[in-house]
């Protein structure tokens, strides 16, 4: 059985538990980090030096950081679904799941730390609004992408649309303002229609 650990509300979280509900993996989570605290135990830094969650652990094998995980998840247990055996479909994948660690996640963590976890009369609505104006065209990026593709690797959901799922439910649900983004919007509609998706991702963001 898979055991993870970390707490619901965390986005690194969700991709992992997304990933194990889309494979019907038998697992148990741990809370832990935020205000469940345990990452500063011997036990923990042994698993993750960098004291941080997740940390999937598979038998004798321990995983951590998010995309590391999930790709873990893919490669053991989803191959031909969420881990493509084209490498050229699994480098697209690979590609969007980096993009948004890399491109969209700093000036979406600004917005989300600015506006969910900032008492109001705290934030710095100017960094604020100018993280929300960099982010549109970004995701400008993907929509025209998915122009032609119901997915981001193809016409089936792959592991390279889990991250970018998670950053993208949070992105609707921060009070910002967005440009129009037909083509996400239908992809968006189709993650929702998957119950891990909403079991996982779907909840409150705090």
């Amino acid at each position: 059985m898979l055991t993870i650990w970390g707490r619901t509300n965390s986005v690194n979280v969700q991709k992992v538990m997304w990933a194990v509900g889309e494979l019907g993996l038998a697992h148990r989570r741990i809370d832990a980090g935020g205000a469940f605290g345990g990452l500063d135990t011997p036990d923990y830094g042994a698993m993750n030096p960098n004291r941080k969650i997740p940390v999937l652990q598979d038998g004798e094998t321990v995983v951590w950081e998010s995309n590391a995980c999930v790709r873990y998840l893919a490669a053991c247990y989803g191959k031909g679904g969420l881990w493509p055996e084209d490498p050229a479909q699994r480098a697209r994948a690979d590609a969007w799941m980096d993009w948004m660690i890399t491109t969209v996640l700093p000036d979406l963590g600004i917005c989300f730390w600015g506006l969910v976890r900032t008492p109001e009369a705290q934030r710095d609505m100017a960094a604020i609004e100018a993280a929300a104006g960099r982010l549109g065209p970004l995701w400008q990026i993907l929509d025209e992408w998915l122009s032609e593709r119901r997915f981001v690797a193809g016409p089936e959901l792959t592991m390279g649309d889990i991250p970018v799922g998670c950053a993208f439910y949070r992105y609707m649900n921060l009070d910002i303002e967005r440009p129009g983004l037909p083509n996400l919007q239908l992809w968006y509609q189709n993650l929702k229609a998957r119950d891990a998706y909403r079991q996982h991702v779907m909840i409150p963001v705090t």
